[in-house]
């Protein structure tokens, strides 16, 4: 049995991912990941994210899955989800500058103040077009230009394109989806996402994690 762990830093309802989980892989063990061991002993991690990014990183080190996870990111097929896309960075400008887990290049920046026109709402929120930039297993099943449900005030801004496997445009163009190896992590929620979010979850818990 495929035992997937949920990532618990004790900010958020993790609720609606587990389930979304469970209906797509019915027979996979689904644990929320509230320690150390539980990341170890799992087959695959997910790592939802909601909040402050400064936050999260304290909790992640006050609990100890800092270290679980960062292991994990390097062998095991990981899906991050929101600010689990934004801790793959270097650095977010949340807070004045936040240190993150730095395996991805690139820095996490806010959305710009408009100049202009029709006034930018912040946050992105609601739907939005995922234009993929290149294939992956995650991707099978689902049409590029594709709308997904989006939530968030920061951006990731890649910079090594090689990471970058999906773009939305909300102001800016920013890294919607980004990959290497046994990582995929994406800006929207796929589990807020209706039919398509439910086909990457699915895609996500039969991915040998090899890109």
């Amino acid at each position: 049995m495929t035992t997937v762990a949920v990532i618990d830093y004790g900010m958020g309802n993790l609720r609606s991912v587990c389930k979304a989980i469970e209906h797509v892989a019915p027979r996979a063990r689904v644990e929320l990941g509230a320690d150390a061991d539980s990341v170890r002993r799992a087959d695959r991690v997910v790592f939802p994210g909601q909040g402050a990014i400064a936050g999260c990183m304290t909790a992640l080190a006050a609990g100890r899955l800092h270290d679980a996870l960062f292991a994990a990111m390097r062998d095991k097929p990981f899906l991050g989800i929101c600010l689990g896309l934004q801790v793959l960075y270097e650095s977010s400008e949340e807070g004045g500058g936040t240190a993150c887990f730095g395996v991805l290049p690139g820095r996490v920046r806010r959305f710009p103040a408009p100049d202009g026109g029709d006034r930018l709402k912040i946050p992105h929120m609601g739907w939005n077009r995922v234009e993929t930039t290149r294939p992956h297993r995650l991707w099978d099943g689902i049409a590029s230009g594709e709308r997904f449900y989006f939530v968030h005030s920061y951006y990731a801004d890649s910079a090594r394109s090689d990471d970058v496997a999906a773009q939305t445009e909300y102001g800016v163009r920013f890294t919607s989806a980004a990959a290497r190896g046994n990582l995929f992590a994406v800006q929207f929620h796929p589990e807020k996402s209706q039919k398509a979010g439910l086909r990457l979850l699915e895609n996500f818990m039969n991915w040998d994690g090899r890109d």
